[in-house]
């Protein structure tokens, strides 16, 4: 492809690497749909020789590789030696008979070859866990071998791949080339891994240096073959997965005649790799998909907007701000309240970071929305506060600091505990740490939750037809103050918990100018809500869908909610008050005049929308709170703040939100007036 014109995004074809294992029967049908619906062309996969003669080998594959090629172009790769016939006992030995494996690969082509037009010969043959070279120093038994496979393979109608060697080998390709070897193949496979095993200080030196050093050798012995890069990738176990995507982007800008991505989902924690279990973190993180099956940023951009939709986030560089400007840093400034938050401090002039790990299904949307409304004065910082390293520089060079990226729902830090203190614990630590290390004062605002004060079970209760109200009559008045004991409930509660008293301490051992906002239920306009968080966008986005809303426990649970605008006012009157605010933590929520129970906020919907949403209920969840109203009178005095939207309009604010950007649905707002009538 040297010298052609690229195609666009929209016109490149790529496709995936993904081992199956015998017997991963669910694990293929859950995982090969995914694979389709991103868009991929062509999936290369593992026809192991030792496999196929173990027991049960045959009806594996007979199942596996016709379920495979229905949709995709599958590339078989052949490779590990049964043991029965290894020269060494080991897969990695070349088999006492070298024409054995030529006479598998005829077994191949007769048995599945209607199912493939290429076929790769041997994987990574410089790794000695996949080519024990050490009893074939000069190669000359794999080139006899690979060469009589590659002829017949040919001489059949089907184009032989050459596996490629890991790391790439100019001195190893140019002996194959010499041994005929290329001569006998249709395309030649490229191994790299930038970043994850190929150090760019070192045995890296760049897709254009390495291809084109390739393609001179290639073109040496044989013009016609095609340069694949059939095995490259980045591991998240560092958490940037928003690099994991421009790594994509990168290898798909080569001037290669394919991209194969090493691999769509992590390896299974519990499976060993070919070091063992667990010898090497980098191996279980190399997926665009997680051990769980949650999709990382890479596979959900590709699922949703294509590889146009990942060359986007790509292109967003890392903020380049003015010597002398000091833009406000928001971490978390893609999502729901960030974006809102920056929208408004852009509107008055200011320079924004927005530093965002973009793994929230909707915030890159946000994102692109600031931009075309702000243009240069937004700045992308695509990184995950988990990385101190990568975050560093952005929050140094900050002017003040609103700390919003969290992990925010309760069910999954009750699935994943350790990645929900990693995010909230672990990431405001790291922010905390990156300005105390900066030597500079600059102000922190933290985004803390009314989870701290835990389900509250110590207040009595009262239950009537539709909502729960506190027997005390102060609470039911005023609500939960701040000087309600601290009750860390579910391991949500106890990452914010310990991130909102790390904020607290540094404002007292280091002197930092921090505060805590403990927020209550916020909602309004580009939120993307989900059951397990921002409920009242998810009932209204069910409600319009004609979906189902469920409802843990009987809704008669109170909330005070209050209209993001409300929020974005509070946070930029604290962070100009910061200085007698110092080492404080405040309530942050609608107050009992925006205090309503599910129940009522479902009747709401109903009138608004003209129908009754259907509702299905489910059991209670942990940590779940009758009852949460929060006294904002401390922050009423303290900043003269107090909310403006009553819930009922800003219900209706978002509805409308909704129905102009995120959810096709026929207009039957006059329905609803003819009932209200």
């Amino acid at each position: 492809m040297t010298g052609a014109k690229r195609p666009s995004y929209s016109e490149r074809k790529f496709g995936f690497v993904e081992w199956f294992r015998p017997g991963e029967y669910e694990r293929t049908e859950t995982v090969l749909p995914e694979i389709i619906a991103s868009g991929a062309s062509y999936l290369r996969t593992h026809l192991s020789w030792a496999e196929y003669f173990a027991p049960g080998g045959p009806e594996w594959f007979d199942w596996l590789l016709p379920r495979l090629a229905e949709k995709l172009d599958v590339l078989p790769c052949i490779h590990y030696t049964p043991p029965s016939i290894s020269r060494t006992g080991k897969t990695s030995g070349a088999p006492r008979r070298l024409r054995d494996y030529a006479d598998f690969v005829d077994h191949v082509l007769t048995r599945y070859g209607h199912l493939f037009r290429h076929i790769e010969l041997w994987n990574e043959p410089n790794n000695l866990l996949d080519w024990d070279w050490r009893e074939d120093t000069d190669f000359q038994l794999f080139c006899e071998m690979i060469g009589d496979a590659a002829h017949w393979a040919q001489e059949r109608g089907w184009s032989p791949v050459l596996g490629g060697p890991s790391p790439f080998d100019p001195y190893w390709l140019d002996l194959m080339g010499e041994r005929g070897v290329l001569d006998r193949v249709s395309a030649v496979g490229f191994h790299g891994f930038p970043g994850t095993w190929d150090s760019e200080k070192g045995s890296w030196g760049g897709w254009d240096l390495h291809i084109g050093e390739m393609r001179r050798i290639v073109d040496r012995y044989n013009k016609a073959a095609e340069i694949w890069i059939t095995e490259t990738g980045y591991s998240t176990w560092r958490n940037d997965e928003v690099e994991q995507a421009r790594r994509f982007i990168s290898a798909l800008d080569v001037p290669a005649d394919r991209m194969y991505w090493y691999s769509w989902r992590d390896v299974p924690h519990d499976v060993a790799v070919q070091e063992g279990l667990w010898f090497d973190v980098r191996h279980y993180h190399l997926g665009a998909v997680d051990n769980s099956g949650r999709p990382k940023l890479l596979a959900r951009l590709l699922t949703d907007g294509g590889v146009e939709k990942v060359a986007e986030i790509a292109r967003l560089a890392a903020p380049s701000i003015g010597a002398r400007t000091e833009p406000v840093l928001i971490t978390g400034g893609s999502g729901f309240i960030g974006a809102n938050l920056a929208d408004s401090l852009l509107d008055d002039g200011e320079e924004v970071i927005v530093l965002d790990n973009l793994s929230r299904p909707g915030v890159d949307e946000n994102l692109g929305w600031l931009k075309e409304r702000h243009g240069d004065r937004v700045h992308p910082f695509l990184a995950d506060v988990r990385d101190y390293m990568t975050i560093y520089p952005a929050v140094a060079d900050a002017g003040s600091i609103f700390h919003l990226a969290a992990q925010t729902a309760v069910t999954s830090s009750l699935l994943q505990p350790f990645d929900d203190f990693e995010v909230n614990g672990r990431g405001t630590l790291n922010v905390l740490e990156a300005v105390h290390q900066s030597g500079r004062r600059i102000p922190i605002v933290f985004a803390s939750t009314n989870k701290v004060y835990g389900s509250l079970e110590h207040l009595e209760m009262i239950e009537l037809e539709d909502r729960y109200m506190p027997a005390d009559r102060q609470v039911h008045k005023y609500g939960i103050g701040e000087d309600c004991r601290l009750r860390f409930c579910t391991p949500y509660g106890c990452s914010k918990g310990v991130a909102d008293q790390y904020v607290l301490d540094y404002a007292t051992s280091y002197g930092l100018p921090a505060a805590v906002l403990r927020m209550s239920c916020v909602y309004g306009p580009r939120q993307f809500g989900t059951e397990d968080q921002g409920w009242i966008a998810h009932f209204l986005i069910r409600a319009l869908e004609n979906k189902p809303i469920t409802i843990f426990g009987d809704g008669k649970q109170v909330r005070d909610v209050l209209h993001v605008s409300d929020a974005v006012a509070a946070y930029r009157k604290v962070l100009r008050d910061i200085a007698e605010l110092r080492g404080e933590a405040f309530n942050l929520g609608g107050g009992s005049a925006n205090a309503v129970s599910l129940q009522v906020v479902l009747q709401k919907i109903a009138h608004l929308k003209g129908s009754k949403p259907h509702v299905r209920r489910e059991d209670w969840r942990a940590g779940d709170q009758l009852y949460f109203v929060a006294d904002t009178r401390c922050l009423k005095r303290r900043i003269g703040w107090s909310p403006k939207v009553p819930w009922s309009d800003g219900l209706e604010d978002l509805m409308a939100w909704l129905r102009a950007e995120r959810v096709s649905v026929p207009d039957d707002r006059a329905t609803a007036r003819r009932i209200a009538r």
